[in-house]
């Protein structure tokens, strides 16, 4: 836009170094990015208004008419360039058939994935019950056991005589 290569801009920093001084070319600096940043984001914004206001106006349909009215031409005063350009469609609609879609593949590995963490989440749940249960009933039948031993120890004994 302005053409300003290495020398040149080396020139304009020595000059504000020396014009303004170390101190205070920092803030100079800062204040010229700042302007620089709110002049690009006013350029864009009237940009995307020009666009806007040209989709709303009809332009992008009317210029999308004319398109396909001379290709139309094109197509038929230049018949090589139309079959170049169906075999440029069909080569297009080949491509698209055979490629691959990353989105589609990824759901249906990560549903068999989340499938797989159930399955394993159900059965270390049924293990861990069963494994509850067993130390439960060990535990009963080692407290019946040592009941039935007590009973048996405190009971008289009878003599040999």
């Amino acid at each position: 836009m302005f053409d300003l290569g290495l020398p040149e801009l080396l020139v304009i920093g020595v000059v504000a170094l020396i014009v303004v001084g170390p101190k205070d070319l920092p803030v100079l600096f800062r204040s010229v990015g700042r302007f620089v940043g709110k002049a690009k984001g006013m350029a864009r914004e009237f940009s995307s208004a020009m666009n806007q206001a040209a989709d709303q106006a009809g332009v992008k349909d009317v210029t999308d008419t004319i398109k396909g009215a001379t290709d139309g031409l094109n197509k038929v005063s230049n018949p090589l360039k139309a079959a170049s350009d169906a075999f440029a469609d069909s080569a297009n609609e080949v491509k698209r058939s055979m490629s691959y879609e990353p989105g589609a593949e990824t759901t249906r590995l990560s549903k068999e994935r989340a499938e797989a963490a159930e399955k394993i989440r159900q059965k270390s749940a049924e293990m861990a019950q069963a494994r509850l249960d067993k130390e439960a009933a060990e535990k009963a039948a080692a407290e019946s056991s040592d009941a039935g031993a007590s009973d048996s120890g405190t009971a008289p004994k009878k003599d040999d005589a």
